[in-house]
């Protein structure tokens, strides 16, 4: 059985990464969404909150898990029995940014990393981005699930922030 482990910060979630979603569970015969806690991020929901968005965003399957990610994504990765780890590229930066992270998860513990390019609607997304835009009150809707979208708010409300 071939299972693969996303692993990202997915604060928020945008369609790019739902878009990322959908092509791995082609190619693979479980993936398992790792919601981590990047230290050099500032995030605006919780990681349990993360989880409950993706899972109301990820069309239902049993091909799919979505779970925390403490500690290396490499540890995590064995822990869950996944031999592959996959990556959304946007750019040529991304690639370069990735390649020496997929390397050491290699040594670490023989992953292999599957980059799936973006496609050029999703190339722009970036989920700092889109937390900007909804705190200055831009429409997020084309770049987020809906269930995301009215979570955007939501915090925004909370924030005293003008999202809409």
């Amino acid at each position: 059985m071939k299972r693969a482990v996303y692993a990202g910060s997915f604060d928020p979630f945008t369609n790019g990464h739902l878009a990322i979603v959908k092509r791995a569970v082609e190619l693979f015969d479980e993936l398992i969404i790792g919601v981590g806690q990047n230290q050099s991020k500032t995030t605006l929901f919780s990681p349990s909150e993360r989880v409950t968005l993706i899972q109301a965003s990820v069309p239902a399957s049993n091909k799919v898990q979505v779970q925390v990610l403490t500690g290396l994504t490499a540890d995590f990765a064995r822990q869950m029995g996944a031999r592959y780890l996959i990556r959304g590229l946007r750019t040529a930066g991304d690639f370069e940014y990735e390649q020496k992270i997929a390397e050491m998860n290699y040594q670490l513990a023989g992953l292999e990393t599957v980059y799936l390019q973006a496609r050029p609607s999703d190339q722009m997304l970036a989920s700092s981005m889109l937390k900007e835009v909804a705190m200055a009150g831009g429409n997020v809707s084309p770049y987020v699930p809906s269930v995301v979208k009215d979570a955007l708010e939501e915090k925004m409300e909370e924030r005293g922030s003008c999202a809409k």
